[in-house]
């Protein structure tokens, strides 16, 4: 077996695809953001059955209500870990088994992007499914919160690497931004997610985390757009791992992906 040596011509011309998990407070209009993406490409996986938002937008959706099913999709398009025993979750006897049930995962050639609406109804499907795992119980039978909350954690982040692995697609999650108090009555903004391990390692899964505000503008009046970075004035949640975004971005999906992808 010979090693191969990518060279850096060859990653240039390798399409490795955007991953980007983008917060804003309930109502802003995270799933609005859907119009700036090109419907013939974009799959939106819907979890909160709010298209009723975005009905008349000309794309396609996939409605996941369950946990199982969340990682049977990441499994399908992302494709099987060669790492994994068979038992375990994203392995390639996992991959036979959703193709089995769901068919080829061809249907998803046609999609350069994956928008998951969202993270947050994501973690509250994990969490339900976790508190009926025997890790979740205790020698007597007894619920173990304790258990429910670390195998949360190793669940949701075993199913954001899979999709993070996903070559050549972008994969953008929206998910619900909330203040909160620390114990010295210091107000900070957070991703709202169950459990606190993933949220706080998501910033090492993602190469974009981007904050979707109301911001003031000179005349001191509120206008939309995206924080894209992390010494930012107003303490938003942010990182910019491409280095191409400026401090505020328009709030536009499309025009994001083309900067940051950009090679100039």
């Amino acid at each position: 077996m010979s090693f191969q040596i990518i060279t850096a011509d060859q990653r240039l011309k390798n399409k490795s695809g955007v991953k980007m998990v983008i917060f804003g407070q309930t109502g802003i209009g995270k799933t609005s953001l859907l119009y700036t993406l090109n419907p013939e490409t974009t799959l939106c996986l819907d979890m909160e059955a709010g298209m009723l938002a975005v009905e008349d937008w000309e794309g396609s959706s996939l409605e996941m209500k369950t946990w199982q099913k969340c990682r049977d999709i990441a499994c399908l398009v992302g494709g099987p870990n060669p790492n994994l025993r068979d038992e375990q979750v994203y392995s390639r006897a996992h991959y036979e088994s959703a193709v089995k049930t769901y068919g080829s995962p061809d249907i998803f050639e046609k999609y350069d992007t994956f928008f998951f609406d969202s993270i947050t109804v994501a973690s509250r499907f994990c969490l339900n499914w976790s508190k009926g795992q025997p890790e979740a119980k205790t020698k007597n039978g007894n619920a173990d919160l304790r258990g429910a909350y670390g195998l949360l954690g190793q669940e949701l982040m075993g199913w954001l690497t899979q999709l993070q692995h996903t070559k050549g697609k972008n994969i953008i999650m929206v998910g619900i931004l909330e203040e909160k108090t620390d114990e010295f009555n210091r107000k900070y903004w957070a991703p709202q997610i169950e459990g606190s391990k993933t949220a706080n390692e998501l910033p090492g899964i993602f190469d974009e985390v981007i904050t979707l505000a109301n911001l003031p503008d000179d005349q001191n009046q509120p206008y939309r757009g995206f924080v894209c970075q992390t010494l930012n004035p107003y303490g938003f949640p942010a990182k910019d791992r491409s280095g191409r975004l400026d401090l505020i971005e328009k709030p536009h999906l499309g025009h994001l992906l083309e900067k940051i992808q950009s090679r100039g």
